[in-house]
């Protein structure tokens, strides 16, 4: 099993790599280019929350309670939020996430189950693009890639330390297998993960009329999450044919 080291070193590089993949490729304002590739380095740690070690678990939801609030910023304007009041639900969100979320991670998942798996990986990009509200749909995405690109380099670095490469044939560990997965041995777990998502995709595809309903004054972003997935069949309509991303 790759150290936790190697795990950040690795996302981090790779975080670097796609925060100028961005910038100078698709021309990704360098702000967003920055938050992005540091959400990916991030999310290479995020695998281990289901961790009974203690430490790896401690320093990703200290971090995670701390940035979350940070990152729901542009959503609390748009609610029309005073500054008393951003300052309680940054609080609030605290409180939940370190201790609230980190109590149900500590019970109820276990190291190398379902929070190991590719459909975790989705579901953390998809909580990333509800926290990070913007008005350009497309850096949203950008943003949530780079923590699925995070979490999955940490499933794919344990799967490669789970070969024995010493000898004239390399031989697999008992723990191979238990990463790069869609399904655990768990049936309740598998469920449970599954609906997650169908959840998160249903709250990712109808955030956009929702926020509009309850804005004052009302969101009006360029592109709605439907919008969007109707254009995945008429790519050219969103783009204008250079291969940027619009700001």
């Amino acid at each position: 099993m790759a150290d936790f080291k190697t795990h950040i070193t690795t996302s981090t590089v790779l975080g670097v790599a796609y925060g100028a993949v961005g910038h100078f490729v698709f021309h990704v304002p360098p702000a967003h280019a920055l938050i992005a590739g540091s959400l990916c380095s991030v999310a290479g740690m995020l695998p281990d929350l289901d961790s009974k070690s203690g430490k790896p678990q401690r320093e990703m939801l200290s971090f995670v309670s701390v940035i979350a609030p940070m990152l729901m910023m542009p959503r609390f304007d748009a609610l029309g939020m005073s500054t008393e009041h951003k300052v309680f639900a940054a609080g609030v969100m605290y409180v939940i996430i370190r201790f609230g979320i980190g109590g149900l991670f500590r019970s109820y998942t276990k190291h190398r189950g379902m929070w190991h798996s590719i459909p975790a990986a989705l579901i953390a990009g998809l909580v990333t693009f509800l926290v990070c509200l913007s008005t350009d749909f497309e850096i949203r995405i950008f943003k949530a890639w780079a923590v699925v690109l995070g979490f999955v380099s940490h499933l794919l670095l344990d799967e490669i330390y789970a070969v024995n490469w010493e000898g004239h044939l390399p031989s697999t560990k008992k723990s191979f297998g238990t990463a790069m997965k869609f399904f655990g041995k768990s049936r309740f777990a598998n469920v449970f993960t599954y609906v997650k998502l169908i959840l998160l995709v249903t709250l990712v595809a109808g955030d956009d009329y929702a926020m509009g309903c309850i804005c004052e004054p009302e969101l009006t972003p360029p592109e709605t999450a439907m919008d969007w997935f109707q254009s995945m069949f008429h790519h050219a309509h969103d783009h204008d044919g250079s291969g940027t991303l619009h700001r």
